[in-house]
Formats: structure tokens, C-alpha cells, sequence
């Protein structure tokens, strides 16, 4: 499991034995049942993750109760409320596992040390930022210029597995249409 992660991390950045071994003193795996959280909205986030085995959301749900799913993590995904943790703020959005799943943890504190230790880390952190900003930039400019089957169709591109692991109201809350919508297009695309 773990070396997979490493695997995922060196693909971002080309770090020494002595390096990852530093990472790894300050990761710790994490189990998550299905239903339960990685963080809470509400809650000052002091971790970040990455998703060792199993799949996660982050979900939005508001005062009435309604879900909004702003995106699906499975394995080899990093995982935290990032602005929230940085700014000591707290997180609006809840991160729900939705399987039984693993988590390779990082405390925020530690991170800090060893990012102040070997700058290196520095990289990483960016090429991360920089793939996430790059996957935020891409879902909006769908959700302003694409229609809900168009939506539909990328996300079984970009996730072909995931419709068989995750509920179709989820799906459904992920492109912003009801599960009556979607299982129209399902229907239309003879899915």
C-alpha cells in the first residue's frame, strides 16, 4: 500500500531513500469506516491525507439538509480542507469516506517542520496545488459551458469504475441535477 503512495509522490518530485523516510516518520495510516468523516465541516482541519485504498467525497450540505457533492477521491488522491487548514479556519465542506477505506495521515505541524528542514518539499506542494487548481480551473469551466449529459459522459471517462462504487444520487449531486435527470440520461445513452 505504502508503495504505491511513494510511487504516486515520486511521480510529482525525485526524492532521496532519506527524504521518503522522513516522510513516512511523520505519516500514520488511518482507517475510515463507510459514513464516517476524514474531516468535518465545522472543524479547524489540522491534517492532510492521501487515500491509500478506499474512495471518498467532499460534500457540502446546507441548512436544509441537501448534499452537494463537489468531488469524488479515490486512491492515490491528497485529501484535506487545504484553505481552511492554512488559514486556522473552519472547513465548510465535510470529507466522507464512502467505503471502508485507508488514509496515509500528515499532521499539518509536522509537515511545517519538515518542509522548514528541506525545501524540497516545497516542490511537491506546489506540483500538487498546481494539479488540484488545474482540476478546479477544468470542473467549472464544465459546469458554465457543458450540459448535464456532456458532464455526465466526462465523468464516466475521467472515473470509469466509480459508478459501480458510488450511489447514483451522488453522481447525480457531483454534475448539479437531480437523480431523476440523471437517470434520464442514463436512459437516453441506453446506460
Amino acid at each position: 500500500m505504502l508503495a504505491e503512495i511513494i510511487k504516486s509522490i515520486r511521480k510529482f518530485t525525485d526524492l532521496s531513500e532519506q527524504e521518503i523516510s522522513e516522510f513516512t516518520e511523520i505519516s500514520k495510516i488511518e482507517n475510515f469506516d463507510p459514513k464516517s468523516h476524514f474531516i468535518r465541516a465545522g472543524q479547524i482541519p489540522v491534517k492532510f491525507g492521501i487515500v491509500v485504498i478506499g474512495l471518498f467525497r467532499y460534500v457540502y450540505i446546507s441548512q436544509e439538509g441537501k448534499e452537494f457533492t463537489k468531488v469524488f477521491m479515490p486512491e492515490g488522491s491528497f485529501i484535506s480542507s487545504y484553505s481552511a487548514m492554512i488559514s486556522k479556519t473552519t472547513s465548510y465542506f465535510f470529507i466522507e469516506a464512502l467505503e471502508e477505506s485507508g488514509v496515509l495521515v500528515i499532521s499539518y505541524n509536522n509537515w511545517q517542520k519538515l518542509k522548514a528542514q528541506n525545501p524540497r518539499w516545497n516542490l511537491l506542494l506546489v506540483k500538487l496545488l498546481e494539479k488540484g487548481y488545474s482540476v478546479k480551473e477544468k470542473r467549472e469551466r464544465e459546469f458554465l459551458l457543458l450540459d448535464a449529459e456532456s458532464r455526465y459522459r466526462i465523468f464516466l471517462e475521467e472515473y470509469p469504475d466509480l459508478e459501480k462504487r458510488v450511489k447514483q444520487h451522488m453522481i447525480a449531486s457531483y454534475l448539479g441535477i437531480t437523480p431523476i435527470a440523471l437517470s434520464r440520461i442514463r436512459k437516453n445513452m441506453g446506460a
